[in-house]
């Protein structure tokens, strides 16, 4: 049986390119062209090819519920204390002015570091870790 090697990662959402515009800012992506059907979806890619594509499609329906899958965006790995904080504080301020809502910092216990949850321009939730 082959194995997948590549996957993307869908976001129901209504407005699909400022939310794939926030998240290109957010992860140093690139914007896919725009589509023909403009406004219907939008896409946005990492660059150097590693990291999944990331698609944004317009649906009817708000947002309800909590996420049941989220991104968590890497900004600290590698990084404890007082240092981690500092580091997640900073990427947390900048995506703050592109848009995203800070809400609340869980910080670190017997297990695990610190990390900022954080929701995207449209209240889906993420973690900047």
């Amino acid at each position: 049986m082959p194995v997948v090697k590549k996957f993307q990662v869908t976001f129901d959402c209504a407005e699909p390119e400022r939310v794939a515009r926030f998240w290109c800012e957010a992860l140093g992506y690139e914007l896919a062209p725009p589509p023909e059907d403009r406004g219907a979806w939008a896409a946005c890619a990492d660059p150097t090819g590693v990291g999944p594509r990331l698609y944004f499609q317009r649906v009817p329906e708000g947002k309800t519920v909590k996420n049941r899958v989220h991104l968590d965006v890497r900004a600290g790995t590698g990084l404890v204390g007082e240092e981690r904080l500092s580091t997640l504080e900073a990427e947390g301020a900048r995506l703050v002015a592109l848009g995203a809502t800070r809400v609340r910092l869980l910080p670190a216990d017997d297990e695990n570091e610190s990390c900022l949850v954080m929701q995207d321009v449209e209240g889906n939730e993420f973690c900047l870790d």
